[in-house]
């Protein structure tokens, strides 16, 4: 009963946290709008969340080692409940963005302990079918956020693309309190020197790179982007030499482990492209509203839902390694079938089966590998394991969304492939074609990355499930 409890809980917080990823998106046009923004003001709406998860992620998940992994979830939850609520009230863009940052640090609270969570309440011969709960969580939580995004800005105003997450979050915690224990603390340290320099790093090469894919080039912004590169290598060097670092050079030394959170890293960066992508073209090319547009991607949630708890079954029998590179290797195939049939004349069925075919590859690849990232942890380092494998889901999300606007929009005006990405412009004429070409560009790269997803996918090597004892 507890487990199921337990379970239920880690659900929903991995579906808030989705559903706020893919709701406020659609809601970007209508936000900057209503608060009298530009759209380039606006996106910080989306992505000072990815930003703040994506630096505290591993820090949150190492304070949940020391501190228990329970009390900082729980906690996690009740901040992001109260900062949902405030986004909310918001009525300026500035504090919207302010209540997003303090948002992203509830979620990523919650994101980093969840993985450890499972590790600490299940056995590694149960771990595969409990994640593939979370990731249908995830899956269910991006479906939502897509039907919900559109409808109830429609219908009710994007505020309360923000209010839903309170009568979740209230629910939650009480649950999350009174069933989620804290077991396994260890005493470690944080890296606060790797934590401000990761996180600067991210946040002048995101800000200076969605300038330049906006509105072009030019000396200062390059300049921040050489800056924030050279802090990427001290940032790598800080963390040869810190005694727990925010990324565990060392986590990298096991087999099954460091090849399990590369292929994390790199299939993020690949495959998460493909949401950009399509929405790109439906809504620039083909003249979709957003929620059309998001309508078309709706088949790979879906099937990803159905699949992912089964492929976690199959995980805790046979191992990560086919089910998670066979995962990859499927979403390959879709971005490859992308490159080949797309044009801006592609029929839509051919959109909703390539779609449907990559949710089977998703499906496949997140319970597995998740499984295989936790089940191979060394013991007491459940929660920074956790936090290590979001942070790098989550700067490879931040990656994929640069490259894929930069070479996508790199043969049409910056400020009008902007607005293309956030559905307030379509293309006419031999601008469709053209643009049909950088995309198919971006998908290249897409699948060369993935390939690589793949090669180290396999090279994990095969894993042996110890049975529960009784």
């Amino acid at each position: 009963m507890n487990r199921t409890v337990i379970l239920l809980v880690l659900v929903l917080g991995t579906l808030m946290a989705a559903v706020d990823g893919t709701i406020v998106l659609l809601a970007l046009p209508q936000i900057a709008q209503d608060l009298h923004a530009d759209l380039f003001t606006a996106i910080w709406v989306l992505l000072a969340y990815l930003l703040v998860t994506a630096i505290l992620t591993t820090q949150t998940g190492r304070i949940g080692d020391i501190y228990g992994r329970a009390k900082i979830f729980n906690l996690g939850f009740v901040i992001f409940t109260v900062a949902s609520a405030l986004c909310g009230l918001s009525n300026s863009i500035y504090l919207l963005i302010a209540f997003r940052l303090i948002q992203g640090v509830g979620g990523a609270m919650m994101t980093a302990n969840s993985g450890a969570i499972v590790a600490d309440h299940f056995p590694p011969n149960m771990m595969g079918r409990a994640y593939g709960y979370t990731s249908l969580g995830w899956n269910i939580g991006a479906l939502l956020g897509i039907v919900l995004g559109g409808t109830l800005t429609t219908f009710f105003g994007w505020p309360y693309i923000f209010y839903i997450n309170v009568p979740i979050g209230v629910v939650a915690t009480i649950l999350g309190v009174k069933y989620i224990k804290d077991v396994n603390k260890v005493k470690r340290e944080l890296d606060v020197t790797g934590a401000v320099l990761l996180g600067v790093a991210l946040v002048l090469v995101s800000y200076s790179s969605i300038v330049m894919a906006s509105v072009g080039v030019d000396s200062l912004n390059l300049g921040i982007l050489v800056v924030g590169i050279i802090l990427v290598g001290a940032f790598i060097f800080n963390e040869s030499r810190a005694k727990s670092p925010v990324i565990d050079l060392k986590m990298f030394r096991y087999r099954l482990l460091g090849y399990s959170l590369t292929a994390t890293f790199l299939q993020a960066i690949g495959g998460l492209a493909i949401t950009f992508l399509l929405i790109m073209y439906l809504q620039g090319v083909r003249g979709l509203s957003p929620l059309d547009a998001s309508l078309l991607l709706l088949p790979g949630y879906v099937v990803a839902s159905f699949l992912a708890p089964y492929m976690g079954k199959l995980t805790d029998r046979y191992g990560s390694r086919w089910f998670a590179t066979g995962g990859i290797a499927i979403i390959m195939l879709s971005v490859i079938m992308f490159y080949f049939v797309l044009t801006p004349e592609t029929p839509y069925t051919w959109i909703l089966l390539i779609s449907g075919i990559n949710g089977v590859g998703s499906g496949m690849f997140w319970p597995s590998n998740t499984s295989a990232i936790m089940s191979s942890a060394p013991k007491g380092y459940f929660g920074s394991v956790s936090g290590l494998s979001r942070t790098l889901g989550n700067v490879g999300i931040i990656l994929s969304y640069v490259i894929t606007l930069s070479v996508a929009a790199a043969a049409i005006p910056k400020e009008v492939a902007f607005k293309i990405f956030l559905g307030t412009s379509k293309l006419d004429g031999g601008l469709s074609s053209i643009f049909v070409v950088g995309l198919h560009y971006a998908f290249l790269i897409s699948a060369v990355v993935l390939a690589v997803a793949t090669f180290f996918s396999f090279l994990r090597g095969k894993e042996i499930r110890m049975e529960e004892k009784a």
